[in-house]
């Protein structure tokens, strides 16, 4: 299979070699890291069978640098509720929720960078200045907040729960504290 959509086919095979059909090069794991932080898109297919066997070639990715650095992106507490999910009825929303929470944190970096470049310009000092880092730490802070309080309204049947008209009344409590929060960062963006 050629091609689609300028998607290269990367073929795995049997000896679990992977061949770049795009520049007829054998590549590896770690070639198809970078390839994928260059925003480079790659289909992989079992050279035998032509399945599409991206997504497990991609969690195997995800695998090795997890376990090859001591910087893990994953938490442990994460990693329980995502396998929690398994089997669960809400295993079909998770996967649009994750792509979701992701795209609107990267649109929200990138902001966050140009803001930054903004207010301190491109000099190599202010790339390690203490105020930007406090303030990314707190705006991750808040986006792990949401992810939570988002999962917990996907999952009403949790122990613990507020019955339904209090916890619409916090969720418009906390997304206005989020706002607040929100402007307050804002605010502090323009001063500096």
């Amino acid at each position: 299979m050629a091609k689609a959509d300028g998607e290269i086919v990367i073929k795995k095979y049997a000896n679990r070699r992977l061949y770049n059909t795009g520049t007829s090069t054998y590549v590896t794991l770690e070639d198809l890291a970078k390839m994928v932080k260059k925003g480079e898109d790659f289909l992989v297919q079992d050279a035998k069978s032509g399945d599409d066997i991206t997504h497990s070639v991609l969690t195997q990715i995800i695998f090795e640098q997890e376990s090859k650095t001591g910087n893990t992106l994953l938490p442990i507490s994460f990693l329980r509720q995502l396998i929690s999910y398994y089997g669960d009825q809400m295993q079909m929303v998770v996967p649009s929720f994750l792509e979701h929470s992701m795209k609107a944190f990267t649109e929200q970096q990138t902001q966050m960078r140009e803001q930054m470049t903004n207010a301190f310009g491109d000099h190599p000092l202010s790339k390690n200045m203490q105020m930007p880092i406090q303030l990314l730490e707190e705006q991750v802070k808040r986006n792990t907040d949401m992810f939570q309080q988002a999962m917990q309204m996907f999952s009403p049947f949790l122990g613990g729960q507020q019955p339904a008209k209090e916890t619409k009344k916090a969720e418009a409590k906390d997304i206005d504290e989020l706002k607040e929060q929100l402007r307050s960062l804002q605010n502090k963006l323009d001063n500096l």
